[in-house]
Parts: C-alpha cells; sequence; structure tokens
C-alpha cells in the first residue's frame, strides 16, 4: 500500500474547524435520522425490534485497517534550489496556531504589498495551507520554506538539504496519549498496545516517554500482534486522528485489542469524553516541552537570496511579538486564514508558546532551562528510534542562526526576555500523593556504605544530567527521589537479634537511603545551581521496595516524575 510516511499535521489543531464539522454532521444526521423515522413510522414500522443490538457511535461505521509499518526511513525527492518568480516566495504552512506569527507579519496568507516582508525586505509571501507532505517539496526547490518540528530532522537526516534558521515556538498541549483508565503510568503501559501514526511528533512523543521510562517499544504489523511483556506495542494507522478512530471502535468490544492512542486535540479529548469512563488522558505537551517547530528554508534559497532569508527570520519573530504582545488586532487576521471562529483562535494559541529572540538563541546554543533545546530534542529523536536511524547526521549541520545573531547585534528586541512559565490548573501545584508520570530507577554510585557519591564514577554525572533533564522539559514538573538499599543482610540480622534487630536495622537503613537520595539532590543542585530546590524532594525507603532479587539492582535511587496536567 503506498502512504505518504509523513501524516499530515493540518488537522492536528482543528479545534474550531473540526468542532464545527462534528455539531454540522450531528445535525445532519439527526435530521437524517428523524426522517428515516416519519417515512417508516408512516409505513408503520416506527419501533424497532425489542431484541435489536445496541450500537455505539464510534461501533457504527467499519473499524480503520493497521497500514503496513515503514521497516526503513522515507526517502525524499533529490534536491534542488528553489527559484523565486519575481518578488513572490512560497511558504508552506498547515493548519496550526503554531504558524500565526508568518501570518501576522504577512497580513493573511496572499502576497501583500504591504507586509513587513514586502517594505522591509522587498519580497513578498505567499503562504500556503498545505495538506500534503511538504519534505520532498522543499528539498526539491518547490517551495522555499516550510515547517517541521525538531526530532522530524533526526529522522530525514543528510538527504534533506535545508537550513534551519529559526525555531517558531512550541507546542503545548495538542499532543496528547490516551489510555484505558487503569493505566496510571507511563510504566504501566509494558504489555499493552497503542494505535499511532508513523515517523511525526505524536510518534516521537510517546519513543520519548517510553524510554525515558525505561519501557522498550515494539512495532506490531496489525493488531493480531503481541508485544512481549516488558515492551509498549504500537500499531500504525494513516494519521492521528484515525489512530484515535480505531482505538475508539475497539472500545466498543467486549475485548478490546488496543489500550490506547496517541493523536492530536480535539480527537484526543473527544475520544476521552466520549468513552463513558474507559479510557482517559494519560498525559499531554502542555507542560512537557519536547515538540519544538522550526522554520526550514531550502539550501539553495538560502545561499542565493540571504538578504531573503534574513527577512523570513525577521518576519517570522516580528509575527511572534505581535501575536504575543497584541494579540486582540491579530486574532482576527488569523481566523480568516485558518476560516477558524475568533474564539476557537484564541483557544488554539492557548496551545502554542510562539518564541522569541532571546529563547530563539537559547533554544539552540543549548541554555534554555524551561524546555527541550534543539539538540537535546534531536538527539533524543535518534535515541529513540533506535535501529532505524542507523547513520545519524550531526544535528550542526542543518542550523544556521546569523540571522538571529545580526537581530540581537542590531539591537533589535532588546527589552524580550526568555518567559516559559508552567501552564497551571486546578490548585496549581504538583501532587505528590497522586501518581508520577514515569519512574526511573538509577543505581548511583557510592563510597562503600555510606552516603558519599563516588567521584571517580563517570556514570554519576551522565545520572545527574537525566534528572535534570525531567526538570529541564518540562517547566513546573517535580522530581521526587526515592532512596532505597537491599535487603541482602536481612536474614543474617534475624539470626544474630530476631525481629527486634530486623527492626532497628531496618530504620538505620531507611536513613541510610534518605541520605543517599539527599546526596544526590545535593550533587544535582552543586553541578546545576539554577535549579530550584523546591522541585526536588526525596524519601528514604530503606530495602522496603525491593525491585528484585538482586542486590546490586536494589542499591538504587528511584527517580519519580510528577508533571502538571
Amino acid at each position: 500500500m503506498t502512504r505518504n510516511p509523513f501524516p499530515p499535521r493540518s488537522r492536528r489543531h482543528q479545534a474550531g474547524s473540526a468542532g464545527g464539522k462534528l455539531i454540522t454532521a450531528l445535525l445532519v444526521a439527526a435530521l437524517l435520522a428523524f426522517g428515516g423515522w416519519l417515512v417508516l413510522r408512516d409505513m408503520g414500522k416506527g419501533a424497532a425490534p425489542a431484541d435489536a443490538p445496541a450500537r455505539s457511535s464510534s461501533a457504527s461505521g467499519d473499524a480503520p485497517d493497521p497500514i503496513e509499518p515503514l521497516t526503513g526511513l522515507p526517502t525524499l525527492d533529490a534536491a534542488a534550489a528553489y527559484q523565486p518568480k519575481g518578488d513572490i516566495v512560497d511558504v508552506d504552512i498547515s493548519e496550526y496556531a503554531g504558524y500565526a506569527g508568518l501570518i501576522a507579519a504577512n497580513g493573511g496568507l496572499e502576497p501583500n504589498p504591504d507586509s513587513f516582508f514586502a517594505k522591509n525586505y522587498g519580497f513578498q509571501v505567499r503562504l500556503t495551507l498545505s495538506e500534503e507532505e511538504g519534505w520532498s517539496k522543499l528539498n526539491n526547490g518547490r517551495v522555499a520554506a516550510s515547517v517541521t518540528t525538531a526530532d522530524t530532522l533526526a529522522v530525514l537526516g543528510r538527504q534533506f538539504d535545508v537550513v534551519v534558521p529559526a525555531q517558531i515556538g512550541f507546542s503545548r498541549g495538542a499532543d496528547q496519549v490516551v489510555v484505558d483508565t487503569g493505566i496510571a503510568n507511563v510504566n504501566q503501559l509494558k504489555g499493552k498496545i497503542l494505535a499511532a501514526s508513523q515517523f511525526n511528533e505524536s510518534e516521537f512523543f510517546i519513543r520519548y516517554l517510553a524510554s525515558e521510562a525505561g519501557v522498550p517499544v515494539k512495532v506490531l504489523r496489525d493488531l493480531d500482534g503481541r508485544p512481549a511483556p516488558g515492551e509498549l506495542g504500537l500499531v500504525f494507522y494513516e494519521d492521528a486522528f484515525v489512530a484515535c478512530d480505531a482505538y475508539e471502535h475497539e472500545l466498543s468490544r467486549k475485548a478490546p485489542r488496543l489500550n490506547g492512542c496517541v493523536g492530536w486535540s480535539p480527537r484526543t479529548d473527544e475520544v476521552a469524553a466520549d468513552s463513558d469512563g474507559r479510557a482517559k488522558v494519560l498525559v499531554s505537551n502542555r507542560n512537557l516541552l519536547i515538540i519544538a517547530d522550526l522554520l526550514l528554508l531550502n539550501k539553495g534559497f538560502a545561499q542565493a537570496k540571504p538578504d531573503w532569508a534574513r527577512g523570513l527570520v525577521h518576519g517570522l519573530l516580528e509575527g511572534n511579538r505581535l501575536v504575543r504582545d497584541e494579540p486582540a488586532a491579530q486574532i482576527p487576521v488569523i481566523a480568516k486564514a485558518f476560516k477558524w471562529s475568533e474564539a476557537d483562535t484564541r483557544d488554539e494559541l492557548g496551545k502554542v508558546h510562539l518564541s522569541n529572540l532571546p529563547e530563539n538563541l537559547a533554544f539552540f546554543e543549548g541554555t534554555i532551562d524551561s524546555a527541550g533545546s534543539f539538540q537535546g530534542i534531536f538527539q533524543s529523536s535518534v535515541l529513540v528510534y533506535g535501529n532505524l536511524i542507523k547513520n545519524p547526521a550531526d544535528p550542526a549541520r542543518f542550523v544556521d542562526t546569523g540571522a538571529l545573531a545580526a537581530l540581537k547585534q542590531q539591537g533589535l528586541y532588546a527589552d524580550q526576555t526568555i518567559a516559559i512559565a508552567p501552564i497551571r490548573s486546578g490548585s496549581g501545584q504538583v501532587s505528590l500523593e497522586g501518581d508520577a508520570l514515569l519512574s526511573k530507577d538509577i543505581r548511583f554510585f557510592f563510597q562503600s556504605n555510606s552516603a558519599v557519591l563516588d567521584k571517580s564514577a563517570p556514570a554519576n554525572a551522565g545520572y545527574l544530567d537525566t534528572i535534570k533533564n525531567f526538570l529541564q522539559v518540562s517547566p513546573g514538573s517535580v522530581v521526587l527521589l526515592r532512596g532505597h538499599v537491599d535487603d541482602a543482610r536481612k536474614g543474617e540480622f534475624e539470626r544474630q537479634g530476631g525481629q527486634e534487630l530486623v527492626r532497628s536495622m531496618s530504620l538505620k537503613a531507611m536513613e541510610l537511603s534518605r541520605q543517599r537520595a539527599q546526596a544526590v539532590r545535593d550533587a544535582l543542585l552543586e553541578r546545576y545551581p539554577k535549579l530550584e530546590a523546591d522541585r526536588i524532594e526525596l524519601v528514604g525507603r530503606g530495602w522496603e521496595e525491593p525491585a528484585g532479587t538482586d542486590s546490586d539492582l536494589n542499591r538504587r535511587v528511584e527517580v519519580q516524575w510528577f508533571t502538571l496536567e
């Protein structure tokens, strides 16, 4: 079956249009049903048979068929330079509020002689809402610029002859994982199967979470396949909305073969809301900032027209500024371009963070402390896709921050600061009494029988980086360090002094385990002094929560990651 290896993103954020279409469809269906009832009533068949089976709306159609997963990376059309026709530059975007800045700078979608681009750089921009995969178009020179997420660059690799001059923003809440209600965290996805779509940010999202929880991913060809007990199975569908349709259909069965789906709002919200309590949103990316949208330029065009390339970056940042600082003035233009209502446009803009100049520079320099960095997301993508990316490209080959640096040197946007705050709801506080998003066991190396970290063990520094990364990519999140020791000598203590000695040594073990968790916390704050100390909590559990029979593995610090939802 021939298919698009990159499902379109334009369905991802259509809360307004999707909601309108749903209401329209329901009204039409209601009118048709009423008309049919009138006809049947007149024919004396107005009542259904008493034994007619009830069917839920989710099961009324045929179940979507899984697609054959790609076992290798997709191939793009050959690289060629984009040649502008006159002063018009073609830029592909999709129906996503994250691209509102480009629309604001252009004054709409059509070429505009009064746009920021025309007035300041002498060219006009034609923005096209594209439903098709646009990476081959960009690579082949059929458009000058396009957009994608940072994780996709790792998948496309060296064949993708593009320049990344700027970050557009972070997605905040559109990507979601919906699961059976009984699943409390990512670790409990072991042995389960989720519906997903291949090689886009939704697949990266679930692979990232599974990787952080230490849950291997197995791609299944269809619903007859099963993952191993310790694996998460993924079955792929044509796009993220179809994946959600498949899970909703399975929920209507007595024995569902899917345990969830990975997709985009509003479809994910609808599936959870219509499940009669059988499904819930496990996590969204509202406060997990690893889905970063980028501006991409055809490399030949960027080299031939460096002033126009800088103009696209400047226009993007100016448009982002306008939407951030003066949303009321820009919403009508954005709503008209996307054919959304103004209310829906405000709602959709609430799901994105449009990046300014200092946030852009920090994102590419790796100094951003409140979200994922370009290199961090790229390398995470390489890691989570495993053997699919056999010879990963150097992320630096794509990036050219010259335009950003020039704007800074000119003193533009000097009043802007990095401001990526957590989105809070309810009490606004992380509840450690609830379920952690995921847990990860880390065996730090300590000096023998002490709570002093072994500074000669190089692995300890990497483990500290792992904890710091949790806090960095999720503003407002909290990590709970649970210290553990092994119980190898518990039998010896019982023989020496009975249960009284066991209880006494148990308390000492609990204190030692807490001291070890404290040592990790102290080392973390020493290594990263900008981290907020109140986002790192700790507890000592002694030998009360063994991970198994292996004494070495039981001497560990368990990192539990609690995020705001």
